[in-house]
């Protein structure tokens, strides 16, 4: 849904192309957006020929089905082409009768093939509007019911161990199964605590005992309903397929967490969230928000899990940690505006890590007698780049007894220890990938603590040399402005430290697109 098409400089025309050249997607475009910026008024369905036209009230019942405006008709007409060209590849006889008859299938089988390519990933539909004053939402609300996949369309979830490995197993779509369901969202609001949960498998009562399989606790289900907006239908039971949400559940659980039959205990493909990139510090104006602020924030971790909390041991701040300054600028105002907390914000921290450039073999040494047993481990080990987001890897090609294998995973929580604090700036240290080839040990003074600490004493020594280096988040920028500022743009993303990566004349003004570094 290419969205704000009412504001200055939208120009649907070339997202479509940036989806292909940007994304490598393939945009099925579906409707035409009738004027431009502050004259945009609503759009034209391809399929049907027919014109959606919103007044200015921003009602989204506000609106009249016309025929297509006159100067647009050669335009719908080559887009309504290239659309049913794209989309009756899915059925040989239809494109077939259509390219070598000129005969167009019916709407039916037209939807049918539009929702087969949109499951198989071909081409993804794609619409316009404006979702602030309602126009275009209409469109894209009826293409979920029509192109999207139920759940019997699409490939049932995996199953994994405790570590996170699949295990070859799936949550089978049926009422029949046992239940399994993951907890997607978690809101609170004046009712209480909502977990919103898709069940995957099996069928869940008002009144079942559920386990939560990653804290191990059960719970009975009081209330679960079915949510329309803010409005809520009470039900009494649910299947596989459903999306539901269990009332004030307490058994710890957070976004991601697999719900399931205490007497069958699985878990669910996890879910993947990246890492907060800045950080701010807060702490409340007075002391009785201390209490209220701490409670507030609670809430806020468990609905976001890419928001993170934790206190400053040094100085005893809070701080808290996001996806970008507008994430946390959100966070912060829900705590004045919504719980009333009155805060003293600090300035942003940018989260800087580090890595390393370059590949190298090395052997450390750790060597200790102060009477009685003491304490020897040697490790020979090969020190690499890892793939970006790897993060840390260790293995072991020791062959023979020059380290027992007992010893190795005390050398792997040695080195995964020091992964935290790296020995640049004691930022925490990414994509390192260590391997154990060689070593040796005494009979009576190797120990797991002392093969634990050879391999932080091996970091500590390894990491300058395998050229460690400060690294920080880039941020993708496109700024549109108007010719006579292009000047004063690129001078300040220079000043930044920005990468312009092109520009774009269209409109009303240019498009610049850089590469800035967040700080």
């Amino acid at each position: 849904f290419v969205n704000k098409l009412d504001r200055l400089g939208a120009d649907f025309y070339r997202v479509v192309k940036q989806t292909q050249d940007v994304l490598g997607a393939n945009p099925l475009v579906m409707v035409l957006p009738i004027g431009e910026e502050d004259e945009f008024v609503g759009v034209v369905d391809l399929l049907t020929r027919k014109a959606w036209v919103w007044d200015d009230t921003g009602l989204p019942e506000n609106f009249e089905i016309q025929d297509v405006p006159a100067d647009m008709v050669d335009k719908v007409e080559e887009y309504r082409e290239m659309l049913l060209e794209t989309a009756l590849e899915q059925d040989d006889d239809l494109f077939e009768a259509y390219l070598e008859e000129g005969t167009e299938p019916s709407m039916e089988d037209i939807k049918r093939c539009i929702r087969k390519g949109t499951r198989t990933m071909d081409f993804f539909p794609t619409y316009c509007g404006s979702a602030f004053k309602n126009k275009g939402v209409q469109n894209i609300l009826d293409a979920v019911v029509d192109y999207l996949p139920s759940p019997t369309d699409v490939d049932p979830q995996p199953l994994t161990d405790e570590e996170g490995e699949a295990n070859g197993e799936y949550a089978i779509v049926s009422a029949d199964e046992t239940f399994k369901a993951l907890a997607f969202k978690i809101t609170d609001d004046r009712f209480g605590t909502l977990t919103f949960v898709r069940i995957y498998s099996g069928t869940l009562k008002k009144g079942d005992t559920i386990l939560n399989a990653a804290t191990g606790k059960t719970e009975r289900v009081g209330r679960m309903c079915e949510m329309q907006a803010d409005d809520r239908n009470e039900l009494t039971s649910a299947q596989a397929g459903d999306i539901i949400a269990i009332v004030g559940m307490k058994s710890g659980v957070q976004t991601g967490h697999t719900l399931c039959d205490p007497k069958a205990p699985i878990i669910l493909e996890a879910m993947v969230f990246p890492k907060p990139v800045i950080s701010i510090s807060v702490k409340p104006k007075d002391k009785g928000s201390t209490e209220k602020m701490g409670l507030a924030i609670g809430k806020m971790v468990a609905e976001d899990p890419t928001f993170k909390v934790e206190t400053d041991i040094d100085s005893g701040e809070t701080i808290l940690s996001g996806m970008g300054e507008l994430h946390l600028d959100i966070k912060v105002d829900i705590l004045k505006r919504t719980y009333g907390v009155e805060l003293e914000v600090g300035k942003p921290q940018v989260a800087y890590r580090e890595t390393i450039t370059s590949a190298i073999e090395d052997s450390y040494t750790h060597k200790k007698q102060s009477g009685g047993s003491g304490q020897f481990g040697k490790i020979d080990y090969r020190i690499k780049p890892g793939e970006p987001g790897s993060g840390f890897v260790f293995s072991s090609v020791v062959v023979g007894g020059n380290v027992p294998k007992e010893f190795f995973p005390a050398i792997e929580k040695g080195f995964k220890g020091m992964m935290e604090n790296g020995v640049l700036a004691g930022f925490p240290v990414l994509d390192v990938e260590i391997e154990l080839y060689d070593g040796g040990f005494h009979a009576v003074d190797s120990s797991a603590v002392a093969f634990e600490l050879a391999a932080r004493g091996a970091f500590r020594q390894s990491i300058p040399k395998a050229g460690a280096q400060l690294i920080e988040p880039i941020m993708k920028v496109d700024v549109f402005t108007p010719d006579d500022h292009v000047g004063d743009v690129i001078g300040d993303l220079n000043r930044r430290r920005g990468m312009i990566g092109g520009q774009d004349a269209g409109g009303s003004g240019v498009r610049i697109k850089a590469d800035v570094p967040l700080s």
